[in-house]
């Protein structure tokens, strides 16, 4: 027999017995995606409060590196003010000797004011910030929404955060910065809110920064879901609030619905429960690499 032919009977012959040819075998599963973990500054902020402070950002990073985390949040809360280059380029140095990504940087912002003075200072604050983001390294600055106005509808008040994050989105594309939007309580205290605006500006600068406490609703969960594929970056928080009652969160149900919609960056815990952080973030790291590796 020809080599050939008997090549393409022993082919039948694999039919025959029921199995698969080289082109019909099953690509082999993917592997799980191991996230990256990050500790947010606001986790330790009874000790970085600029009142009274126990502990410094460059501190923070030190401790960050100490438990394990792959990267840290810098909260714009906790910068000593004014804020100089050379302090930027200082923290930097020290997130980069001890092996962390500095994974983003939160602002404080209300973006909900009519056109004037109070909207114009918010805006070049979060330009600002843009830069700061973009010294440190961080690939997204977190910003707010803000409250509805006394005497101005929801809807009123929506429209004009959509046209204050309009304003910062070329700042944000020059840097290399992306704007994430968190669903933090006033006009994106609903899914419904967050998307309205989401989609009402489609740039690639602008995603969620997806927050797991913040929805306080019946089925918190549900909401969660809605906006997750807008995820640019993503809060884990310990607990929860579901129809007002807080509970412990159901990390494996949140790192699934990460996984399910394909969401890459780090996974960022904010620890905010009532417990000394101190003792309760290394053994709520530990759950969520177990988790996430």
């Amino acid at each position: 027999m020809e080599r050939r032919d008997f090549l393409m009977a022993g082919v039948a012959g694999m039919a025959g017995l029921g199995l698969p040819s080289a082109e019909a075998a099953p690509q082999a599963p993917r592997a799980p995606y191991r996230y990256r973990l990050a500790l947010a500054a606001y986790s330790m902020c009874k000790y970085l409060d600029l009142k009274n402070p126990t502990m410094t950002l460059e501190q923070f990073l030190e401790k960050c590196a100490e438990w394990g985390f792959d990267g840290a949040e810098l909260t714009e809360y906790y910068f000593p003010k004014p804020i100089s280059a050379e302090y930027v380029v200082k923290l930097k140095r020290i997130a980069l000797r001890q092996g962390l990504a500095v994974t983003g940087t939160p602002i404080g912002n209300s973006f909900t004011h009519p056109p004037g003075e109070a909207r114009d200072r918010e805006i070049t604050k979060a330009k600002q910030w843009i830069d700061v983001s973009a010294d440190l390294g961080s690939p997204a600055i977190r910003i707010f929404a803000g409250g509805t106005p006394k005497g101005t509808e929801e809807g009123v008040a929506r429209k004009y955060a959509i046209e204050c994050i309009e304003a910062c989105l070329p700042h944000a594309a020059k840097r290399g910065v992306v704007l994430a939007l968190e669903n933090h309580g006033g006009v994106v205290a609903t899914a419904d809110g967050m998307l309205e605006i989401l989609k009402a500006l489609k740039s690639e600068w602008l995603g969620a920064n997806v927050d797991t406490g913040n929805f306080h609703v019946a089925d918190p969960y549900a909401e969660l879901e809605r906006i997750m594929p807008y995820a640019a970056t993503c809060q884990v928080k310990v607990e929860m609030s579901v129809a007002g009652k807080k509970t412990e969160a159901d990390l494996p149900r949140l790192i699934a619905m990460f996984r399910k919609h394909e969401y890459r960056g780090f996974v960022t815990l904010e620890y905010e429960a009532a417990e000394e952080p101190l003792q309760a973030i290394p053994r709520y790291l530990e759950q969520l690499r177990k988790l996430t590796g």
